[in-house]
């Protein structure tokens, strides 16, 4: 087999985590955190886009089964794939944090209701938790997500906005015409005496009771909570409001033993929902920030490149004597790659390059752009040794060339698909950089945005917040520096404004 027929035989995998099915627990390796989160000693897993968070989510789905067989029930609160469930949000939202900590309580507790239905959970606490979602007309039949979370909305919005002469069960003053009492079953706090005597509960008083109906069976839940990014992205203040309550409810539901949520979320979006002050967060103990260093992105890559049997073969190599130890890996990983993209005494290796190159402001590499410089190089080398280019010598799969030519398509890709998607109100201030220094400074941002310096540090700032500037220091002056990963997508030039 020729080098060209190899490497049309081969991938390096799929940079999204819910593209990568079962593969991805080949890839994946089983690190302290990932024990300690099956374990269930953690609840809250934060880390940067495309850092690895969903392959968690993934992961810990795919192991259903055993935890099933320790008695713990996996239960999404949103879906993996496709229109995220809050996304109906948008239109018509909780219109602020109250509301948003009651309508999560009251979905949590549907949900929790849909698991003793699906697995038969029996006793007497179960059926009266039923009982009154039934009445409020908060069960119906099987739902899926999205028809769970409408009917805790409109349940929400009518205990605390209610129509006054449509919504059923609000008691209107004839002489003022308003509210006077609403005679539901379900409430947001303690209900008064006279509610209580006509059967009103509180919904903590519920999930209390679900948690006893989990302690009588000896059953826990664990409810898994992704893609808030993307439930949220449109609308900042909606995205504040609504994960602030979540982070509220989570403690709220600490007392309770049986029910856990497993939140995973992107360490920039934890750090803009807490920015203006969050002082429950220093309560939020049972967390993790996914981190990635030299030696765990070298295994990353090695693994994905000996995920393929034909490599395998080619090298007359056997996975797990390449996996033995960092040493190995790094061995191997010289065979398919050259030393240096750049040659020269003081240039840095293929690896430490590779790393470099795909890092954003915040000096943080993502596997997601790593898995795509891979897979992006393949799909270029295969691409020259069509146009009739030598195969590279001895052992070699990738020439030198290649790697710059793959970093152009990393860099668009990063630029349009997360940037620009997911802030598009600053789309137009990156474009009036393209084709300048990859160096500015306050004052030549402000001539270049036609601002005013203080307008153009606070802009610049929202940038560095987001990875696409790097905040330097020079001569006690900020000066703010557009990292390799982005520089390509905007034509960028060497050197300070």
């Amino acid at each position: 087999m020729g080098k060209r027929e190899l490497l049309s035989q081969i991938d390096f995998g799929q940079r999204i985590a819910e593209e990568e099915g079962a593969a991805l627990a080949e890839y994946f390796v089983e690190t302290d955190n990932w024990q300690r989160l099956v374990r269930g000693e953690i609840d809250v897993v934060y880390g940067p886009k495309g850092s690895g968070k969903s392959a968690l989510y993934s992961l810990l789905t795919t192991r259903a089964n055993t935890l099933f067989d320790q008695r713990v029930f996996l239960t999404p609160a949103e879906n993996p794939r496709g229109t995220p469930a809050f996304s109906d949000l948008i239109a018509d939202p909780p219109i602020s944090e109250h509301e948003f900590v009651s309508l999560w309580k009251i979905y949590l507790l549907s949900l929790l209701s849909a698991v003793f239905d699906e697995y038969q959970i029996g006793g007497a606490r179960a059926a009266e938790v039923r009982a009154f979602l039934e009445k409020e007309g908060l069960v119906k039949g099987k739902s899926d997500l999205r028809a769970l979370l409408k009917r805790s909305l409109d349940y929400v919005k009518s205990f605390f906005r209610p129509p006054a002469a449509v919504e059923y069960g609000v008691k209107i003053d004839p002489y003022t015409q308003h509210p006077i009492g609403v005679t539901r079953k379900i409430t947001f706090a303690e209900p008064s005496a006279e509610d209580a005597k006509e059967g009103a509960k509180s919904v903590d008083a519920l999930l209390l009771l679900a948690n006893e109906a989990l302690i009588t069976d000896d059953y826990g839940v664990w409810i898994l909570l992704d893609r808030l990014d993307v439930a949220f992205a449109e609308n900042a203040e909606l995205e504040q409001n609504a994960l602030r309550a979540l982070f509220r409810v989570y403690l709220d539901l600490g007392a309770l033993d049986k029910v856990s949520l497993k939140i995973f979320l992107r360490d920039d979006i934890w750090h803009r929902i807490t920015q203006s002050g969050f002082r429950e967060a220093s309560h939020i103990t049972r967390a993790v920030t996914i981190s990635w260093d030299r030696s765990s992105l070298l295994n990353l890559m090695v693994r994905r490149i000996v995920h393929n049997q034909p490599i395998l073969e080619y090298y007359n190599v056997a996975r797990e004597e390449i996996l033995e130890t960092l040493k190995n890996q790094e061995l191997f990983f010289y065979r398919l790659f050259p030393d240096q993209v750049e040659s020269g005494s003081n240039k840095s290796s293929t690896i430490d390059w590779m790393i470099d190159r795909t890092g954003d402001g915040t000096q943080q590499t993502a596997p997601r752009e790593i898995i795509h410089l891979l897979n992006t190089l393949r799909a270029r080398q295969v691409e020259r040794f069509q146009l009739g280019q030598p195969e590279p010598e001895g052992d070699l799969l990738f020439e030198q060339a290649t790697f710059k030519e793959a970093l152009v398509e990393v860099s668009k890709v990063r630029l349009m698909q997360t940037l620009y998607a997911e802030f598009p109100a600053l789309r137009g201030l990156l474009e009036q950089l393209r084709g300048k220094k990859t160096s500015q400074t306050a004052e030549s941002l402000a001539a270049l945005w036609k601002m005013s310096l203080q307008d153009a540090e606070a802009k610049a700032d929202e940038l560095v917040q987001i990875g696409f500037f790097e905040r330097r220091n020079k001569a006690g002056r900020p000066e703010y520096w557009v990292p390799f990963l982005y520089r390509d997508a905007l034509e960028l030039v060497q050197g300070s404004a």
